[in-house]
């Protein structure tokens, strides 16, 4: 009597990212193996990212360098320009760069922090003189007339000031401006702090600062100090200490509205779920990459640049010298408290920020890009699926692996890539076919398009491949080269039979 087949239906395959931290055969089949140059969509499905249409046509500044900032300027009259740096030049424009540089001012290195403050542009950065573009010109804060200006590496602008600290030799002193007074810090109501002694392990140093519902947040290396009262800095009050969690970098702070984002030396976290957890283990943001975001964490040697978009739905960590990114999806968390996680390889991104219109842009060595369309720069980018290993509920019998039927949305004319292995290999087999269009049979059997039709507007496409092979786990995956049409996975289907003890 015929055998019947068993199998595994991946519904929304990697609806729950990518897990690298549990057993494989132990893992969920809605998390993922691998899932690079991918996002989840509105509906849980694993998607192509969009991908870069670069705005820059001229780039003659900026020369073979990257841009490593991006910063929308806006007055309160509804003025707007687009500022960003790179070979060590402070840039406007998107199309054509141009040098904003202040004559006979000399820069050696890219890594300002800008802010918009009353209706100014500022650029900070440790060991430089700040810079100010007043609406006319980039020149040096120090030309405005001010005093007590601060080489500093951190600027929040918040509260009607701005604030500065980690400087070179001064890592536990906050000093803010005058009232509206972007470069006076010895006059008016301005002032400094020194929390030096209420580190609450000791001893740490000011790495970022952050306003947040009325608080003043102040991230250490390893530490958290919050003042409330920030209104009037005079008399503002310590109103929370937090040890064992601080900041790696203060460009990974994101503001979501509700909360701020920001990355730790043990994985991504959130300030508020901090304050209600302190006192319990601290759940973590990447909970399901711990492992692979703290070896990130070690081997960067440049930059982190980060941004939030809530028209994506998703928060962004560049690990610049290692062209990787993680993307989290801040649309909800898993049972574990863990945002779903995709990654991001060699895409040359090096820095980012939304425009006050919902625009994603992006910087690279190609100049300003907007994050858009199906392409990057003109050419394609590879999207990649691997299911966890899947054991058909008995990882002590061998799988006869005999079809795998995959549904997939959009993508009309994409190569695909359908792959498969078994127990741990990395050796796959692969049928190659273009999705929208039949395709001969592989290894002398039928392959067939079984249902083409639209929904929403967008194609849906079901394949049925015959596979050989066996193994006591499978791993199936399917991988497209993304150019120019959207493409996400509804489901896959795979069968097998399963029969004797290995």
């Amino acid at each position: 009597m015929a055998q019947n087949l068993n199998s595994i239906n991946l519904i929304a395959p990697a609806f729950k990212g990518i897990n690298a931290e549990d057993s494989p055969l132990a893992q969920d089949p809605s998390f993922a193996e691998v899932a690079d140059n991918a996002v989840i969509d509105k509906r849980g499905r694993i998607a192509a990212r969009k991908g870069n249409s670069v705005l820059t046509t001229n780039k003659t500044v900026l020369g073979s360098d990257k841009i490593k900032s991006i910063k929308e300027y806006k007055q309160n009259d509804g003025t707007k320009k687009i500022f960003s740096v790179g070979n060590n030049k402070i840039i406007s424009g998107t199309t054509t760069l141009v040098d904003e540089t202040p004559g006979s001012y000399t820069i050696n290195d890219d890594n300002w922090k800008i802010v918009n403050f009353n209706d100014n542009l500022y650029f900070y950065q440790r060991g430089y003189e700040p810079l100010v573009y007043n609406g006319t010109n980039v020149v040096q804060l120090n030309s405005l007339g001010g005093s007590g200006i601060k080489q500093a590496n951190e600027v929040l602008a918040a509260f009607g000031r701005l604030w500065v600290a980690d400087i070179d030799n001064d890592k536990s002193t906050i000093y803010w401006s005058d009232l509206l007074i972007g470069h006076d810090y010895a006059g008016g109501t301005s002032g400094s702090i020194d929390i030096s002694k209420v580190w609450p392990d000791g001893y740490d140093e000011v790495v970022a600062l952050a306003a947040h519902n009325g608080l003043l947040i102040i991230f250490g290396t390893h530490s958290i100090v919050v003042y409330q009262g920030a209104e009037s800095p005079a008399t503002m009050i310590l109103a929370d200490t937090i040890s064992g969690v601080g900041c790696v970098d203060r460009d990974t702070l994101q503001y979501t509205g509700t909360d701020v984002l920001f990355l730790s030396h043990t994985g991504l976290k959130s300030f508020g779920r901090i304050l209600q957890q302190k006192s319990l283990p601290i759940s973590d943001l990447s909970g399901n990459i711990t492992k692979d975001i703290i070896e990130a964490i070690q081997n960067e040697t440049e930059f982190y640049r980060t941004v939030y978009s809530p028209e994506e739905g998703f928060y962004l960590v560049n690990f610049v010298s290692q062209d990787l990114i993680y993307c989290f999806d801040v649309r909800g968390v898993l049972e574990n408290g863990a945002y779903r996680t995709t990654k991001w390889p060699t895409t040359g991104f090096t820095s980012f920020t939304r425009i006050e219109d919902g625009t994603l842009y992006i910087g690279s060595v190609n100049g300003i890009s907007k994050y858009t369309g199906y392409q990057d720069n003109g050419s394609s980018y590879r999207f990649k699926y691997y299911s966890p290993s899947l054991s058909f509920g008995d990882s002590a019998r061998i799988k006869i692996l005999k079809r795998l039927r995959p549904i997939v949305v959009g993508g009309f004319g994409v190569t695909a890539f359908l792959k498969w292995g078994f127990d741990f290999s990395s050796d796959y087999q692969t049928a190659q076919f273009t999705i929208g269009q039949s395709n001969p049979g592989f290894y002398n059997e039928s392959e067939y398009t079984e249902v083409e039709y639209t929904s929403g507007g967008s194609t849906i496409s079901q394949r049925s491949l015959n596979t050989t092979g066996s193994g006591s786990s499978v791993v199936v995956g399917l991988e497209a080269n993304i150019n120019g049409s959207q493409l996400s996975i509804q489901e896959i289907n795979v069968m097998a039979l399963v029969g004797r003890l290995v």
